[in-house]
């Protein structure tokens, strides 16, 4: 059964508009270095509910299965991604679910 994972993210206030880019293009890269994507997508929230608890970025992962996450949360791309990531980082919320 596939699997989607969601990642919710605010960068630091002191983060330029190109670092962030440049982070999202490498986070969006990841769907082509990693087997086991099966589809990906990210945006900005657009929602004019007052609800996202200062989250700006979804990220959205769908694996082919629970194996295929397995594989990628120690996968070294990854891994080397998040250490890039995470001192840029204000918040993050990750979700996984059945697609």
């Amino acid at each position: 059964m596939a699997l989607r994972h969601l990642v919710l993210l605010r960068f630091k206030d002191e983060i330029t508009k190109e670092a962030r880019s440049a982070l999202e293009q490498e986070f969006a890269g990841l769907a082509s270095k990693i087997d086991g994507i099966t589809a990906f997508e990210w945006g900005l929230d657009e929602s004019p509910e007052p609800l996202s608890k200062g989250l700006t970025h979804i990220f959205n992962f769908t694996f082919a299965d629970a194996a295929a996450r397995d594989a990628y949360l120690p996968h070294p791309v990854h891994l080397a991604f998040v250490a890039k990531l995470q001192p840029t980082l204000a918040d993050i919320l990750v979700l996984d679910y059945p697609a």
